[in-house]
């Protein structure tokens, strides 16, 4: 599964009718609620506000809304184009102007599908991954070294007691290579514990 890094925003005119791509990264329902009514603010005198959304890690929670557009013309194109992505905790907004002139239902959905596939085409995605968590325990005299060997790794905690503890989060297909390495340059005097693993997007 894959998710954006931040939100997005795009926009397209076919036969005169404005459409607004907005996608936003969302981790719950009460997220894209408040989202909605803020959109629906802005937009105000929008003919449609159109959208769908995606949230889970097995991305199992799903919703589409045509916002008045005929049954089925929007808000399924639009959740179509989400999951031919593969995509989860994402909700994306398309807001029609109408033009004046009337694209039919073929139409219809062509325009919103083409325009949700817009927004993720224009998206930087992450993808769900899989993490470890670990903890090292070294000496103050082997400590940069180790810093220096996890550089490109995420840092997210450090302690300086008696010894140093050091709270990574590292790839799991990584981890045996890490600890090969941290094994070596410490003389096998560091520490690696695993603490939790987890899935997050990267």
């Amino acid at each position: 599964m894959k998710t954006i890094k931040e939100f997005v925003k795009v926009n397209q005119t076919i036969n005169r009718s404005e459409f607004i791509t907005s996608l936003y990264p969302v981790s719950s329902i009460e997220e894209v609620q408040e989202i909605l009514q803020n959109v629906r603010k802005t937009y105000y005198d929008a003919t449609h506000n159109c959208y769908a959304y995606i949230l889970g890690l097995e991305g199992d929670q799903k919703k589409a809304s045509d916002d008045g557009e005929p049954s089925g013309t929007s808000g399924m194109p639009i959740l179509g184009a989400l999951e031919k992505n593969d995509l989860t905790n994402v909700l994306c907004i398309v807001t029609r102007y109408f033009g004046g002139i009337k694209l039919g239902a073929g139409g219809l959905v062509r325009a919103y599908s083409s325009s949700a596939s817009l927004g993720v085409n224009s998206a930087t995605l992450l993808t769900l991954t899989k993490v470890l968590k670990i903890e090292i325990t070294t000496s103050y005299q082997q400590v940069n070294v180790i810093m220096k060997t996890l550089a490109n790794e995420k840092l997210y905690d450090k302690k300086f007691l008696e010894e140093i503890y050091l709270y990574y989060e590292v790839k799991y297909e990584d981890f045996d290579k890490i600890t090969k390495d941290l094994t070596e340059i410490s003389k096998n005097q560091a520490k690696i514990n695993i603490l939790e693993e987890v899935n997050v997007f990267i």
